[in-house]
């Protein structure tokens, strides 16, 4: 093996990386392998950790400076988490859903290809319409809303490209950061049953939630192995929105009589979502060596993070 294909030549740039996914993985990427790791996000770092890694505040609008970034650093390898992953902000900015969405895509293709560096790309179960999950990487896509629609497009672009790509779609990514702004359905509903407040649930909208733990480790495989592709990466139980939210209640002992079911066209939700998703991961497993986390197992671990966090806060 030629040296500088050896793990610890591999060069990490990671867009995004104060988004949800982007912090879990930027942890990962320093604490489980030997790469070299540089960071970027369009406001500065917000990750409690900043050793190990080097980091850039870049708006990714800024395609100028990003250019300069990757001839700087010389990337073996770049993930692309940065977006903008809410379906009303897509669909109130479409301008700018363009350019972060699907610019971007098409600027790091094409500098990619040219400098033979691999990208991987975070895409969503929101390309498919929700009329026949759980679906396989190659079924046919249609999306329902402005979001999806902008993933399909990347999509496109990766797929017309001559560029070593990884596109990993994924479905309703959960779990917890060190960032105590970062949020999701799991930590939503935790906090507003404990404070013993009624939430209404969406109980006609169907899921297979994704442990964002698992996604980091999927990025990571998708590094080693240096992939190529779609990959559909998320767990293999589905749920109802309302069926996940009652898991979290049961877990954390928390009062299921306050969780409201409601449908999604109670909350002007009946075509702008897809109803019922769901992915066949049967690839990343095979060939990736992917492996989900059990709902109930992952609410374990966010348990002892967050109690390892909160020693860490003085809490």
């Amino acid at each position: 093996m030629d040296q500088l294909d050896t793990p610890a030549h591999k060069r990490i740039l990671l867009t995004g990386s104060n988004g949800f996914l982007g912090q879990k993985l930027c942890d990962a990427l320093v604490e489980h392998t030997p790469y070299v790791v540089h960071c970027t996000s369009k406001s500065k770092n917000r990750n409690p950790k900043t050793s190990g890694y080097q980091f850039t505040e870049i708006d990714l609008q800024d395609f100028a400076s990003l250019g300069d970034l990757i001839h700087r650093f010389a990337p073996t390898h770049i993930v692309h988490t940065a977006a903008i992953s809410s379906v009303e902000n897509c669909a109130n900015d479409p301008a700018l859903c363009q350019v972060v969405n699907v610019d971007s895509v098409d600027f790091l293709a094409d500098i990619c290809e040219k400098n033979g560096i691999h990208l991987t790309f975070l895409s969503t179960d929101f390309v498919f319409d929700g009329q026949n999950g759980p679906y396989r990487e190659d079924d046919h896509r249609q999306p329902t809303n402005a979001y999806g629609h902008s993933k399909y497009r990347a999509e496109a672009i990766l797929q017309s490209s001559q560029t070593r790509y990884a596109i990993l779609r994924t479905i309703l990514v959960y779990g917890i950061t060190a960032d105590k702004n970062r949020s999701n359905l799991i930590l939503w509903a935790k906090e507003k049953l404990a404070n013993k407040e009624q939430i209404n649930v969406v109980d006609d909208q169907y899921r297979m939630p994704t442990f964002v733990d698992d996604l980091a480790n999927a990025c990571l495989l998708t590094i080693e192995h240096d992939a190529q592709g779609i990959f559909h990466i998320s767990s293999e139980m589905m749920y109802s929105i309302k069926e996940i939210v009652e898991q979290v209640a049961a877990f954390w002992q928390l009062d299921t009589k306050l969780i409201k079911a409601v449908s999604a066209a109670d909350i002007g939700q009946a075509t702008n979502r897809p109803a019922k998703t769901g992915f066949v991961i049967k690839k990343a497993k095979d060939l990736l060596g992917f492996e989900p986390t059990p709902l109930l197992q992952s609410f374990q671990l966010m348990d002892e993070q967050i109690k390892s966090l909160n020693t860490y806060y003085g809490k």
